[in-house]
């Protein structure tokens, strides 16, 4: 007799539920209506192995960000932004890995001052263009993404919608990602406030950019209320800045140029920004109340 050792099996989607293996040796050849080897018995040859495959219910999760960061309903993002959606899905049998996967995401975009919004193509069919670009999972863990350029997009408030669900047809969540940003194109920088204020030991700046570009110079000057300079924190020390809402990575802790601390008081600081060399127009915002002559006012207590 023969004895089969291994047989190796790949199951597409749709055979969730019960289903049957038939294996027949020997089978008879269609061409000439015989047995490809003369037995006496044949209904030995014949095996049926049942099983059940468990239908993939978990939900993939969608995650959305504007050039790296997760925003806020309403927030101001880049004129020029890089939004990428990225799905991440824990079944690493049926892959993100063909370019046909591209159906489980569907983008759409609400335009200002228009009342119906448009699904954006991965290629644009007049011109052969690609719109969007489609990354395929590469190794082990089930990940896609998604990188859509839009380019110049215009002022005001828009409203993107993503789809997307997995490869057994799992949506994402109960709702479709939903978020409205606003855009403006002028490059401008609202007041710049320290938080907390007052504050103890650090404080950090926070501020808003507009435009496509960050300043390519920014400096905080620091002061007593005399106008003597104790510390300049120049826009490297910073950390990184993007369009939108900023909170800098660095906190200043009360120390003067030389790294001495500071007596408890009051501080006034003034904020210098430039693009390409010439200066930032800031753009008033309610906190405007709080500054004098574009200047300022800390307090550090002790």
């Amino acid at each position: 007799g023969v004895v089969l050792d291994t047989i190796s099996i790949t199951l597409a989607d749709g055979y969730a539920g019960m289903n049957a293996l038939v294996i027949e040796a020997n089978p008879i050849d269609t061409a000439i209506g015989v047995y490809d080897q003369r037995e006496q018995y044949h209904f030995n040859n014949i095996a049926t192995l049942r099983f059940e495959t468990l239908k993939d219910r978990e939900n993939p999760v969608l995650d959305v960000t504007f050039d790296g960061v997760h925003i806020l309903d309403g927030d101001i993002v880049s004129a020029r932004p890089e939004i990428k959606m990225t799905l991440d899905d824990e079944n690493t049998t049926l892959l993100f890995d063909d370019l046909s996967d591209t159906a489980q995401i569907k983008v759409f975009l609400l335009r200002p001052d228009t009342t119906a919004e448009v699904r954006i193509p991965f290629r644009d069919n007049a011109t052969g263009e690609d719109l969007m670009q489609f990354i395929p999972t590469t190794g082990s863990e089930n990940v896609c993404k998604v990188m859509w350029h839009p380019g110049q997009l215009a002022d005001g408030l828009h409203r993107l919608r993503v789809q997307a669900s997995d490869i057994s047809r799992n949506e994402s969540g109960s709702h479709d990602y939903t978020v409205k940003f606003e855009v403006i194109n002028k490059p401008t920088i609202t007041e710049v406030l320290n938080y907390p204020n007052p504050f103890t030991t650090s404080t950090r700046f926070v501020f808003t950019l507009t435009g496509s570009e960050v300043p390519t110079g920014m400096r905080i000057r620091i002061m007593t209320i005399s106008g003597r300079v104790v510390r300049e924190i120049m826009q490297d020390e910073l950390g990184p800045l993007h369009i939108g809402r900023n909170i800098t990575e660095y906190a200043w802790d009360g120390h003067d140029q030389f790294g001495d601390k500071l007596a408890r008081g009051v501080y006034l600081y003034q904020v210098v920004a430039q693009l390409n060399g010439q200066d930032i127009e800031y753009r008033e915002t309610s906190a405007g109340g709080y500054f004098t002559k574009v200047l300022g006012k800390m307090y550090l207590l002790r």
